[in-house]
Protein backbone atom coordinates (compact mmCIF):
# COMPACT_ATOMS: atom_id res chain seq x y z
CA UNK A 1 0.00 0.00 0.00
CA UNK A 2 1.26 3.31 -0.90
CA UNK A 3 1.91 6.33 1.40
CA UNK A 4 0.80 9.12 -0.13
CA UNK A 5 2.35 11.81 1.99
CA UNK A 6 5.34 9.96 0.71
CA UNK A 7 7.51 13.12 -1.68
CA UNK A 8 7.87 11.96 -5.11
CA UNK A 9 11.96 11.68 -5.95
CA UNK A 10 12.73 15.03 -7.08
CA UNK A 11 13.40 15.32 -10.99
CA UNK A 12 12.61 12.32 -12.09
CA UNK A 13 10.29 11.25 -15.26
CA UNK A 14 9.89 7.40 -14.03
CA UNK A 15 8.51 4.55 -15.91
CA UNK A 16 8.43 1.06 -14.58
CA UNK A 17 8.61 -1.88 -17.31
CA UNK A 18 7.16 -5.35 -16.02
CA UNK A 19 8.14 -8.39 -18.11
CA UNK A 20 5.63 -10.91 -17.43
CA UNK A 21 5.16 -13.14 -20.82
CA UNK A 22 7.07 -16.49 -19.05
CA UNK A 23 5.43 -19.67 -17.91
CA UNK A 24 7.60 -19.77 -14.93
CA UNK A 25 7.79 -23.81 -15.08
CA UNK A 26 9.79 -24.20 -11.88
CA UNK A 27 6.57 -23.70 -9.99
CA UNK A 28 4.82 -26.65 -11.92
CA UNK A 29 1.77 -26.60 -14.54
CA UNK A 30 -1.36 -24.03 -14.58
CA UNK A 31 -1.14 -20.39 -14.91
CA UNK A 32 1.56 -18.64 -15.99
CA UNK A 33 3.91 -17.40 -13.04
CA UNK A 34 3.09 -14.08 -12.77
CA UNK A 35 -0.52 -15.04 -12.70
CA UNK A 36 -0.67 -17.47 -9.75
CA UNK A 37 -2.03 -15.74 -5.93
CA UNK A 38 -0.58 -14.74 -2.94
CA UNK A 39 -3.07 -13.95 -0.66
CA UNK A 40 -5.76 -14.34 -3.47
CA UNK A 41 -4.39 -11.98 -5.58
CA UNK A 42 -1.81 -12.81 -8.22
CA UNK A 43 2.00 -11.82 -8.28
CA UNK A 44 1.63 -10.00 -10.99
CA UNK A 45 -0.77 -7.41 -9.36
CA UNK A 46 1.26 -7.25 -6.09
CA UNK A 47 4.19 -6.25 -8.28
CA UNK A 48 2.53 -3.84 -10.03
CA UNK A 49 1.48 -2.43 -6.92
CA UNK A 50 4.98 -2.39 -5.63
CA UNK A 51 6.08 -0.13 -8.49
CA UNK A 52 2.93 2.59 -7.98
CA UNK A 53 3.62 2.56 -4.93
CA UNK A 54 6.64 4.97 -5.48
CA UNK A 55 5.56 8.25 -5.96
CA UNK A 56 8.30 8.71 -8.97
CA UNK A 57 6.73 6.27 -10.99
CA UNK A 58 3.96 7.78 -12.93
CA UNK A 59 4.08 5.15 -15.51
CA UNK A 60 3.97 1.36 -15.06
CA UNK A 61 4.31 -0.76 -18.34
CA UNK A 62 3.30 -4.96 -18.45
CA UNK A 63 4.38 -6.79 -20.68
CA UNK A 64 1.78 -9.57 -21.33
CA UNK A 65 2.00 -12.77 -22.54
CA UNK A 66 1.95 -12.95 -26.65
CA UNK A 67 -1.07 -14.08 -26.94
CA UNK A 68 -2.56 -13.07 -23.42
CA UNK A 69 -2.45 -9.18 -22.94
CA UNK A 70 -6.07 -8.64 -22.87
CA UNK A 71 -6.46 -11.01 -19.58
CA UNK A 72 -3.63 -9.32 -18.55
CA UNK A 73 -5.16 -6.20 -19.43
CA UNK A 74 -8.79 -7.43 -17.85
CA UNK A 75 -6.87 -8.63 -14.65
CA UNK A 76 -4.97 -4.53 -14.34
CA UNK A 77 -9.05 -3.25 -14.56
CA UNK A 78 -10.14 -5.40 -12.28
CA UNK A 79 -7.89 -4.29 -8.88
CA UNK A 80 -7.71 -1.89 -7.32
CA UNK A 81 -4.66 0.31 -8.48
CA UNK A 82 -3.13 3.84 -7.64
CA UNK A 83 -5.26 6.49 -10.15
CA UNK A 84 -1.99 8.79 -10.30
CA UNK A 85 -0.62 6.36 -11.83
CA UNK A 86 -1.30 5.01 -15.62
CA UNK A 87 -1.08 1.60 -16.79
CA UNK A 88 -0.28 0.08 -20.10
CA UNK A 89 -0.24 -3.25 -21.41
CA UNK A 90 1.62 -4.78 -24.79
CA UNK A 91 2.43 -8.27 -25.56
CA UNK A 92 5.75 -9.50 -25.27
CA UNK A 93 7.98 -11.95 -26.95
CA UNK A 94 9.63 -15.03 -27.37
CA UNK A 95 12.32 -14.04 -24.75
CA UNK A 96 12.57 -11.89 -21.77
CA UNK A 97 15.59 -9.23 -23.53
CA UNK A 98 12.97 -9.13 -26.61
CA UNK A 99 9.60 -8.75 -23.90
CA UNK A 100 11.31 -5.97 -22.39
CA UNK A 101 12.27 -4.27 -25.36
CA UNK A 102 9.08 -4.11 -26.39
CA UNK A 103 8.31 -2.53 -22.99
CA UNK A 104 10.41 0.23 -23.75
CA UNK A 105 8.94 0.97 -27.22
CA UNK A 106 5.37 1.60 -25.56
CA UNK A 107 6.90 4.08 -23.37
CA UNK A 108 5.81 7.42 -24.50
CA UNK A 109 8.56 10.69 -25.34
CA UNK A 110 9.72 12.57 -21.61
CA UNK A 111 10.76 9.21 -19.91
CA UNK A 112 14.18 10.19 -18.27
CA UNK A 113 14.61 6.74 -15.72
CA UNK A 114 13.39 3.24 -16.31
CA UNK A 115 12.46 0.20 -14.08
CA UNK A 116 12.79 -3.11 -15.63
CA UNK A 117 11.16 -5.27 -12.55
CA UNK A 118 10.45 -8.92 -12.32
CA UNK A 119 7.22 -9.72 -11.80
CA UNK A 120 8.29 -12.64 -9.99
CA UNK A 121 9.47 -10.26 -7.16
CA UNK A 122 6.01 -9.31 -5.90
CA UNK A 123 6.67 -7.54 -2.46
CA UNK A 124 9.52 -5.57 -2.94
CA UNK A 125 9.10 -2.69 -0.52
CA UNK A 126 8.75 1.17 -2.08
CA UNK A 127 11.75 2.22 0.03
CA UNK A 128 14.31 0.35 -2.43
CA UNK A 129 12.20 1.34 -5.04
CA UNK A 130 13.02 4.91 -4.62
CA UNK A 131 16.86 4.44 -3.44
CA UNK A 132 17.22 2.70 -7.50
CA UNK A 133 15.49 5.74 -8.33
CA UNK A 134 17.43 8.36 -7.25
CA UNK A 135 20.67 6.56 -7.61
CA UNK A 136 19.88 7.07 -11.20
CA UNK A 137 18.80 10.28 -10.59
CA UNK A 138 21.75 11.26 -9.73
CA UNK A 139 24.03 10.33 -12.25
CA UNK A 140 24.48 6.36 -12.53
CA UNK A 141 23.11 5.31 -15.93
CA UNK A 142 22.29 2.01 -14.32
CA UNK A 143 21.63 0.85 -10.65
CA UNK A 144 20.79 -2.55 -9.26
CA UNK A 145 19.50 -3.66 -5.83
CA UNK A 146 21.81 -6.75 -4.38
CA UNK A 147 21.98 -8.30 -1.06
CA UNK A 148 24.94 -9.90 0.40
CA UNK A 149 25.30 -13.53 -0.02
CA UNK A 150 24.75 -15.51 3.16
CA UNK A 151 26.22 -19.03 1.67
CA UNK A 152 29.51 -19.52 0.45
CA UNK A 153 29.77 -19.98 -3.62
CA UNK A 154 31.68 -22.62 -5.50
CA UNK A 155 32.96 -22.00 -8.47
CA UNK A 156 32.61 -25.95 -10.58
CA UNK A 157 33.04 -27.30 -13.29
CA UNK A 158 30.08 -29.24 -15.28
CA UNK A 159 29.54 -32.88 -14.18
CA UNK A 160 30.44 -35.51 -16.96
CA UNK A 161 27.11 -37.15 -16.97
CA UNK A 162 23.40 -35.46 -15.62
CA UNK A 163 23.19 -35.70 -11.63
CA UNK A 164 27.27 -36.23 -11.61
CA UNK A 165 30.29 -34.97 -9.27
CA UNK A 166 31.10 -31.54 -10.25
CA UNK A 167 34.90 -30.70 -9.44
CA UNK A 168 35.63 -27.29 -7.69
CA UNK A 169 37.52 -25.05 -9.54
CA UNK A 170 37.35 -21.79 -7.32
CA UNK A 171 35.84 -20.65 -3.95
CA UNK A 172 35.31 -16.94 -4.91
CA UNK A 173 35.66 -14.32 -2.54
CA UNK A 174 32.29 -13.96 -0.80
CA UNK A 175 32.59 -10.23 0.40
CA UNK A 176 32.96 -8.97 -3.25
CA UNK A 177 30.05 -11.28 -4.52
CA UNK A 178 26.20 -9.72 -4.36
CA UNK A 179 22.82 -10.95 -5.07
CA UNK A 180 21.16 -8.82 -7.81
CA UNK A 181 17.38 -7.94 -7.13
CA UNK A 182 14.74 -5.76 -9.30
CA UNK A 183 13.92 -2.94 -9.98
CA UNK A 184 17.03 -2.37 -11.85
CA UNK A 185 16.51 1.25 -12.76
CA UNK A 186 18.56 2.52 -15.88
CA UNK A 187 18.80 6.43 -17.84
CA UNK A 188 16.12 5.57 -20.31
CA UNK A 189 18.84 6.42 -23.53
CA UNK A 190 21.05 4.10 -21.91
CA UNK A 191 19.36 1.14 -21.86
CA UNK A 192 17.36 1.56 -25.20
CA UNK A 193 21.29 1.79 -26.59
CA UNK A 194 22.02 -1.29 -24.58
CA UNK A 195 18.84 -2.77 -25.97
CA UNK A 196 19.75 -2.07 -29.71
CA UNK A 197 23.90 -2.85 -29.62
CA UNK A 198 23.68 -6.69 -27.52
CA UNK A 199 22.39 -9.00 -29.17
CA UNK A 200 22.52 -12.18 -26.76
CA UNK A 201 19.93 -13.04 -24.14
CA UNK A 202 20.87 -12.33 -21.32
CA UNK A 203 19.69 -12.54 -18.59
CA UNK A 204 19.21 -9.04 -16.77
CA UNK A 205 19.21 -5.66 -18.62
CA UNK A 206 21.95 -4.20 -15.93
CA UNK A 207 24.95 -7.08 -17.81
CA UNK A 208 23.55 -5.71 -21.09
CA UNK A 209 25.12 -1.76 -19.46
CA UNK A 210 28.17 -3.78 -18.52
CA UNK A 211 28.59 -4.70 -22.07
CA UNK A 212 28.40 -1.08 -23.11
CA UNK A 213 31.20 -0.45 -21.48
CA UNK A 214 29.15 2.12 -19.00
CA UNK A 215 29.31 1.59 -15.07
CA UNK A 216 26.44 -0.18 -12.87
CA UNK A 217 26.44 0.49 -9.58
CA UNK A 218 24.65 -1.10 -6.80
CA UNK A 219 22.05 0.26 -3.70
CA UNK A 220 21.28 -2.20 -0.81
CA UNK A 221 18.05 -4.66 -2.03
CA UNK A 222 15.94 -6.25 0.44
CA UNK A 223 15.31 -9.54 2.09
CA UNK A 224 11.40 -9.49 0.88
CA UNK A 225 12.55 -8.68 -2.41
CA UNK A 226 13.29 -12.17 -3.01
CA UNK A 227 12.21 -13.75 -6.53
CA UNK A 228 9.14 -16.06 -6.66
CA UNK A 229 10.32 -19.42 -8.72
CA UNK A 230 9.49 -22.60 -6.45
CA UNK A 231 6.54 -23.95 -4.31
CA UNK A 232 8.51 -23.12 -1.29
CA UNK A 233 9.13 -19.54 -2.04
CA UNK A 234 5.43 -19.28 -2.56
CA UNK A 235 4.96 -20.01 1.26
CA UNK A 236 7.40 -18.04 2.29
CA UNK A 237 5.54 -14.94 0.12
CA UNK A 238 2.62 -15.87 2.21
CA UNK A 239 4.03 -15.55 5.58
CA UNK A 240 5.41 -11.94 4.50
CA UNK A 241 2.00 -10.82 4.04
CA UNK A 242 0.67 -12.27 6.66
CA UNK A 243 3.22 -10.28 8.88
CA UNK A 244 2.58 -7.43 7.05
CA UNK A 245 -0.88 -7.35 7.34
CA UNK A 246 -0.96 -8.23 10.83
CA UNK A 247 2.01 -4.81 11.39
CA UNK A 248 1.17 -2.44 9.18
CA UNK A 249 -3.10 -3.11 7.96
CA UNK A 250 -1.53 -4.55 4.23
Amino acid sequence: MSDDSRPAPSGARTAAVIPAAGRGVRLGPGAPKALRTLNGTPMLIHAVRAMAASRGVRLVVVVAPPDGAAEVKTLLDSHALPERTDFVVVPGGDSRQESVRLGLDALPPGIDIVLVHDAARPLVPVDTVDAVIEAVRDGAPAVVPALPLADTVKQVEPAAVPGGPEPVVATPERARLRAVQTPQGFDHATLVRAHETVTDNVTDDASMVEQLGLPVVVVPGHEEAFKVTRPLDLVLAEAVLARRRLNDGF
